[in-house]
């Protein structure tokens, strides 16, 4: 049974990692179906300056999601915000905002300068050795797939 946007809402800040996820994982599939999600985006875009790296990778996830959504032009007022996530503290944060930024560009084409932009600026070097060439990677892997698309 679909839970209601609501509860599913609340349930992203879960203590329980698992209850969250879950929560997540419904929400994004409504993202992708109906618009249902979108009147959230102001708390989304809250959620970028959580404490919690998992409460910020939720939150960029869904905006993500809801780029198709944005009449209000929502995410244009929080871009910049956004993009601090691609040298997140945590790499596995900011892996993941690498990731959604494709799909951003690929609804928000306005935005696709600003992605790239800081796609090329961003400065990974205080990341581990291990994780350097991991993000390293995403970038490239992002830019390439928001400059072809944007062709």
């Amino acid at each position: 049974m679909p839970m209601n946007i609501e509860e599913a809402f609340e349930l992203l800040f879960d203590k329980n990692n698992k209850t969250a996820y879950k929560a997540l994982q419904e929400l994004q599939k409504e993202s992708v179906e109906t618009d249902k999600v979108y009147p959230y985006m102001d708390k989304l875009g809250d959620m970028l300056e959580s404490d919690n790296s998992y409460i910020r990778t939720r939150g960029l996830t869904l905006i993500a999601y809801n780029a198709r959504w944005d009449r209000d032009n929502k995410i244009d007022e929080i871009i910049d915000e956004y993009l601090k996530h691609i040298t997140d503290v945590k790499p596995i944060t900011a892996r993941q905002c690498i990731k959604l930024l494709p799909m951003i560009a690929k609804d928000k084409p306005e935005l696709r300068n600003d992605i790239c932009l800081a796609l090329q600026r961003a400065d990974i070097s205080f990341y581990e050795d291990s994780m350097r060439p991991l993000v390293y990677k995403d970038i490239q892997k992002a830019l390439n797939a928001v400059l072809v698309d944007g062709v």
